[in-house]
This record gives structure tokens, sequence and C-alpha cells, in this order.
């Protein structure tokens, strides 16, 4: 992907031994001239991979939040922008427990989407055995884009339009998912431990704009809101013990939101 958009791209792995100078770089002390300088880490760059970000200690994540959030890292003293386009990638393991630090609601919040990757399909994983069961396999990427073009894209979303209805319809998604028993989902209370935060409406309505623009529109509909409205969604709300006893999960209850609610 980085080579594609012909942006620079760095790979972490998380750790329960790592320490935030591992991310985001120290101080080194300069013998001949008596100074600190600082070396910077490998979150200095485009698209960061975060690989099996729960493994981490709090410190760690704490590190990688102010680079999401401010867009800067604090090496000592002094605080240094980082470049744009900046994404953060994050993984996490789903199966193993031990040796790994569930990440705080204020972290998981930071990150725009959630996306679950399912086993491939037979024809998935028969291209990939094709691709990887030989010694030196061929990744020719040609790059088709640039930072700057990605940023004039991210500008062009403002002059995507959307209507005030929309703007309600997304609004009442989040709505629903904090006060599902004014939306005739009473079912739902005792399930939702709580709804998603202010950054979901802000998310949902930043990814319909983009799924217009790559659908060829200059304005959002509510199938744009559908279409980008799980991944936002899922790691926002939080849901109780009797939600988790009687087999019912986020999904059931975002799919039982958007189906209620209003278009």
């Amino acid at each position: 992907l980085a080579q594609t958009l012909g942006v620079e791209f760095s790979r972490i792995q998380f750790t329960p031994d790592l320490l935030p100078g591992d991310l985001i770089g120290t101080l080194i002390y300069n013998q001949q001239t008596g100074d600190f300088t600082p070396h910077k880490g490998p979150v200095f760059a485009n698209i960061v991979l975060a690989d099996e970000i729960n493994r981490s200690p709090a410190k760690v994540q704490s590190a990688l939040l102010e680079a999401m959030q401010e867009k800067q890292v604090t090496i000592g003293t002094d605080s240094y922008a980082l470049g744009e386009p900046f994404l953060v990638l994050a993984t996490q393991n789903p199966i193993e427990q031990e040796g790994t630090y569930p990440l705080p609601e204020a972290q998981l919040d930071r990150f725009m989407r959630k996306v679950i990757v399912e086993y491939p399909t037979i024809d998935e994983e028969h291209e990939i055995m094709k691709r990887m069961s030989v010694n030196t396999p061929k990744m020719n990427v040609n790059s088709v884009m640039s930072g700057a073009d990605i940023l004039r894209m991210r500008e062009s979303l403002d002059e995507i339009h959307a209507n005030e209805a929309i703007e309600k319809y997304i609004l009442r998604i989040v709505d629903a998912t904090r006060n599902p028993a004014a939306y005739g989902l009473d079912e739902l209370t005792p399930l939702i431990n709580h709804g998603v935060s202010p950054r979901a409406s802000i998310f949902l309505m930043k990814g319909a704009r983009a799924h217009a623009l790559l659908e060829g529109r200059d304005y959002v509909t509510p199938q744009d809101v559908k279409w980008i409205a799980m991944d936002v969604l899922r790691h926002r709300v939080s849901i109780t013990y009797k939600a988790e006893a009687e087999g019912k999960d986020v999904e059931y209850i975002l799919k039982r939101v958007l189906s209620t609610v209003e278009t």
C-alpha cells in the first residue's frame, strides 16, 4: 500500500518488553559536543503498522496515543511534528491472552475503523499459496499516487455535500446506541454497557463523504453511511455480561440499530 502511494512505511512489532523510546525515539548523548541529539523512532513514517498492539504495556500505548491524536511526539523536552499523511494501522491478536494488555477505551476511540479479518476463501487462499510458496515471490508494485495527491483528495472531501437530513440520520444512529429505548429498541437496553462517543458521528460523516467520493458522487446518501457504519461503530460500543451470556455480540446490536433507525 505504501509503495503504491509513494509514501514511507514502517512496521513495529509490539512486545511486552517494548519501551516508549523504541517507538518514538530517544535522546542520544554526543561525547564530542556534549549535547543530546534526538534519534527519531519508527513512528516517524507515513504509514505505521503496529503489529499485535495489545501486546504492549500502557506506557507504549500512551506514547502512540499522542502520535495519533496530536500528530506529534515528545522526545525529552521537545515536540516533533509527524509528516503528512499519517496513518496508524494496528492488528490485535484475538486468540492468546497471556502477555497482552487490552487497549483502553480512550485509545480504541482514536482508531477510525475496526475491520474484522476473517479466514480467506478457498480461491483467495489458493492465490496466496501460489504467490508465497515460491522462494522469490514476484511483488512488483508501481506507485500510482503521491502523498500530495492524498492530501488534495482529503481536502476535496469538504466539497462533498451532506444534506442536514444525512447529519440528523447519523446523529440518530449514534443516539440509538446510547438510548435504544427511545427508538423502540427496549430489548437492547440491558445489552449495552455504554454507547458510542462523539468521535463516532465525526468519523461516520468523514467515512460517508469518502465513500461518496470514491463512488464518483459529490453528495452523500444514507447508503454511504450504512456502508461505513459497522466498521466505525463496532469498537465503540461496550456490551454487558448479559449480552455475552445470551450470545448477542456487538454486530447483533448494531444490525438491530441500523435496521430500526429511520432512514
